[in-house]
């Protein structure tokens, strides 16, 4: 029953904060519409959502983000520790009782994405709503793919995608083995 919370809080509170950005991008993604735009202004708006589309809905979500959420709370469902059911999210993101690599890709993604965030603000109207459309565009592809993948990996026999975990790691996360990475 705890595997099955587990995984339940981690899809959920990853899909919450995707939602929730998805939710404050949108009226800032919109509001170009409602002004006069040029020829150049609807070009970049082509291309951002393109770009986006393909860059972070596809490659980032789709192909790499998604797939491991849904391992990883396939993984947290067979092993419900307590420390990982509690952050469940942050597990199902690989922050935590992951290889060193994820880990170090999970915080350096997030590190960037919250620079880009500060300097996107910092970009007057009609070029923010037309970044934070493309932004937009691939966190919904995202929520779409890690729904996908969440009910293929937990209505299929065998789910092709590793959870990213050290197979010579202790359960413990506090514990301090020199192959461990730590919180």
């Amino acid at each position: 029953m705890a595997g099955k919370l587990g995984a339940i809080w981690g899809i959920a509170g990853v899909f919450l904060l995707l939602g929730s950005a998805v939710y404050r991008l949108a009226p800032l993604a919109l509001a170009p519409l409602s002004t006069d735009l040029g020829w150049y202004h609807w070009l970049a708006l082509a291309a951002s959502v393109l770009f986006m589309a393909h860059a972070e809905g596809y490659r980032g979500f789709q192909q790499h983000f998604s797939p491991r959420v849904a391992a990883r709370a396939k993984y947290l469902r067979d092993h419900p520790l307590p420390f990982f059911v509690a952050l469940a999210p942050f597990f199902c993101m690989g922050y935590f009782h992951a290889t060193r690599r994820r880990q170090i890709v999970s915080l350096s993604l997030t590190a960037g994405i919250v620079v880009l965030v500060l300097v996107v603000r910092q970009v007057p109207q009609p070029w923010r709503g037309i970044i934070d459309a493309g932004v937009v565009t691939g966190l919904v592809w995202g929520l779409v793919s890690l729904a996908w993948f969440t009910i293929r990996a937990f209505t299929v026999e065998s789910f092709g995608y590793s959870p990213e975990v050290p197979e010579n790691l202790s359960p413990d996360p506090f514990s301090s083995s020199p192959d461990q990475p730590h919180l």
